[in-house]
């Protein structure tokens, strides 16, 4: 916008510039042409000499010529050629009488009564070298507007994107579970200090129903855990004084149910304290290969009984800091999931990876998988897909698993093993 202003007025200023020299030639024309309507020719060469003995006669070019462009009088030596008597306004490069080197000169020939022709002119060259100098005076103008516009378009820039990732700093905080974060503010009052200070309230607001929530989950959860526990004890108890083969059968399935209910308060109590960043503080550097080979070894049985190898691919020294026994407890809940849901399939593999600030545990399964538009589903809590249904489980495990990657400041990923489920941890170092 502003090289724009600047073009039209430099524009404007030459064409202003030049257009004064037109009207004095103009205007001189007029006179001539009123002295040779009234006394004729001799009129008119006389009032050229006597123009040409004043001051006026410095930058005027005058050259009066018969029809065939002969000249009578003036201070050109001849009729510039090709140059047609039609009143035009021109631009042209004349040398004039007793100069050597030719000079701009803005010209007006007309055709006189009777046959002669009359060129009436000025030399240009203060003019354009003023319009040069406005052009120059311009452009310096805009090179210095342009770095201080590109200048403050920077310091604007930084401040805007300072205040901007501040804000998407506290989002993915928030994101990954850090509900506790605020946007910084500096009490200015300007649009984006509104703009967290809303934000801030609205976390404050969130925070506390979560708070909420989590409170009355994990009291649920621990209230409902003792009835059950005696419930099973009661159980245990009727099966040990009864005889009645249908009664110790019915005894059984109760008992089974009891457990997978104990089961799944345990893991919810466990889900909710883990959201609420207990064991945040329990994050030691931990070795990874250590770590997985205690898992393969404590598991490896129970994934051979059921018909699976267990593979482990970890690189030495892979060193992280992390909660030891909530990330065991994640990839046991994984393990156990593929061998529920992996039909078909006889591999198990673990792996992990270090890319930047992040530690990718991944636990793969060649069963048939998960179709991709259905992830969402299989991560949300108490969530089962419709062919797990009638296998038993709390829908619980992936849940858990995603709450030890928040308390990680991470996310759970589901992937295509191709064929199979692949699931990867990916936590971000504190």
């Amino acid at each position: 916008m502003t090289g724009g202003v600047l073009l039209f007025v430099q524009q404007a200023s030459q064409r202003t510039v030049v257009a004064a020299d037109q009207q004095a030639v103009e205007d001189a024309r007029d006179d001539l042409l009123a002295i040779h309507r009234s006394g004729g020719a001799g009129a008119l060469r006389t009032e050229i000499a006597r123009r040409f003995r004043s001051v006026e006669g410095e930058r005027a070019v005058l050259l009066l010529a018969d029809a065939a462009g002969r000249p009578i009088s003036g201070n050109l030596g001849a009729w510039p050629a090709g140059l047609s008597a039609d009143g035009r306004w021109q631009i042209m490069s004349l040398y004039r009488v007793g100069r050597d080197d030719p000079e701009p000169i803005g010209v007006i020939p007309v055709r006189l009564k009777g046959g002669g022709q009359l060129l009436t002119g000025m030399v240009i060259s203060n003019s354009l070298q003023l319009a040069r100098i406005y052009e120059e005076a311009l452009s310096v103008a805009f090179i210095i507007s342009l770095v201080l516009a590109l200048g403050i378009a920077i310091m604007l820039g930084r401040i805007l994107a300072r205040q901007v990732s501040d804000i998407a700093q506290t989002a993915n905080d928030v994101a990954v579970g850090a509900l506790d974060r605020r946007v910084p503010t500096d009490g200015s009052g300007d649009a984006f200090d509104r703009l967290g200070a809303s934000i801030n309230a609205m976390l404050e607001r969130i925070d506390a129903l979560v708070t909420q929530l989590r409170m009355m989950t994990d009291g649920l959860a621990h209230d409902l855990k003792s009835p059950v526990t005696r419930l099973i004890s009661v159980v245990e108890q009727a099966s040990a004084q009864t005889r009645d083969d249908d009664a110790l059968d019915a005894l059984e399935k109760v008992h089974q149910e009891a457990q997978t209910l104990r089961s799944m308060l345990t893991t919810a109590l466990l889900i909710s304290r883990t959201e609420a960043g207990f064991g945040s503080d329990l994050l030691h550097d931990t070795d990874i290969g250590d770590l997985l080979r205690d898992v393969v070894e404590v598991y490896g049985p129970l994934v051979e009984d059921s018909g699976f190898a267990l593979d482990m691919e970890a690189p030495e020294s892979l060193v992280f800091p992390l909660h030891r026994e909530l990330v065991s407890q994640s990839l046991a809940n994984l393990i156990e999931n593929a061998l529920y849901y992996a039909d078909g399939g006889d591999l198990i593999t673990l792996s992990a990876t270090l890319e930047e600030e992040h530690l990718l545990i991944g636990v793969a399964d060649n069963g048939p998988g998960i179709p991709a538009e259905r992830h969402a589903a299989a991560l949300r809590r108490f969530g089962r897909l419709d062919p797990a249904r009638g296998k038993p489980g709390s829908g619980l495990g992936l849940s858990l698993v995603e709450a030890v990657a928040r308390l990680h400041h991470g996310a759970v990923t589901l992937a295509d093993n191709g064929p199979g489920l692949r699931v990867l941890l990916m936590l971000r170092r504190p």
